[in-house]
């Protein structure tokens, strides 16, 4: 059965069901567990298990000691703001920690006093949800090409990238030689390391990598992790090596949001936003602010 013909049967349904009962079934459709399960395929299911062996091998706020430049940032922030790894923990792994004293959506303005506002989450990963809405609604087919993921930490767009994907190459870039270990473990345990792979270093010294890319992705890569004038430092190679014309760019958040604090100029003609679609469904536990941080350039 195609679409037109689903489409076709799914109203004729609606149309017999008694016009009293059809909120509930509206309701049951958007909430059920039972279709979340028939909707979830055997590649989420590798996503999560993937997640669950990464769960075990870090804190639960999933980032390394040394990390500290990341931490002090967090705690800079005007708002109170925890990282909570999107791939590691959905909304369903949030509210059980939470009920479990693991972990809190609100803080206390004013100790020992019920005055409590919530709890900002900053996540350094893409959700399933959002690996989900990259691959299939913001990239093209990607046969024979190579997708470049700067920063790839946990390597969850390597992982999303093997299974929702027919990229021909998947490189992730990482700078903690403890990342690029748990990475290469899980891209060997699921059996994936054919057509990806991460390489330890400074992507500054990736200019080969790079320039041949034909998808480059970079999630909150540099802002938690590096110094204004490393930062800047970052930026300009980007810019400077990411040259190949047609080739593709994702960034979140924006290339405006990221270059302004800097005082960073975007070079003109360098590259050009494409619309995205993002009134899509790609799970319960979609926000769709989350998604309208995912911008699309391409290469002129």
């Amino acid at each position: 059965m195609n679409f037109s013909e689903a489409q076709l049967e799914l109203r004729q349904l609606l149309s017999r069901v008694e016009p009293s009962q059809l909120p509930k079934l509206l309701d049951w459709v958007r909430t059920s567990e039972e279709l979340d399960d028939m909707l979830l395929d055997n590649n989420q299911v590798i996503l999560r298990c993937i997640a669950d062996d990464i769960r075990e091998s870090l804190p639960l706020d999933a980032m390394l000691p040394s990390e500290t430049d990341a931490k002090y940032k967090l705690q800079q922030r005007s708002g109170a703001t925890v990282h909570v790894d999107a791939f590691l923990y959905d909304d369903e792994h949030v509210d059980a920690l939470c009920e479990a004293g693991s972990m809190s959506r609100r803080y206390c303005l004013q100790c020992g006093s019920r005055s409590t506002a919530p709890l900002e989450f900053v996540s350094h990963s893409f959700s399933v949800s959002e690996l989900l809405f990259l691959f299939q609604n913001v990239l093209p087919d990607l046969s024979g090409r190579t997708l470049v993921d700067v920063g790839s930490r946990l390597g969850a767009v390597l992982y999303g990238g093997f299974l929702f994907s027919s990229a021909s190459r998947l490189v992730g870039i990482e700078l903690s030689a403890d990342f690029v270990n748990l990475q290469n473990k899980m891209l060997h345990k699921y059996g994936m390391d054919a057509r990806a792979q991460v390489v330890h270093a400074d992507v500054c010294s990736q200019d080969t990598l790079l320039h041949n890319a034909d998808v480059v992705v970079m999630n909150n890569v540099f802002e938690y992790f590096m110094q204004p004038e490393q930062q800047v430092r970052a930026w300009r190679f980007i810019m400077q090596t990411l040259r190949k014309s047609g080739s593709l760019l994702v960034t979140v958040p924006s290339l405006h949001d990221s270059l302004q604090p800097l005082q960073e100029a975007l070079p003109a003609g360098w590259v050009e936003e494409l619309p995205l679609h993002y009134d899509v469904f790609v799970g319960k536990d979609t926000d769709p602010e989350d998604l309208r941080q995912i911008h699309l350039y391409r290469v002129l």
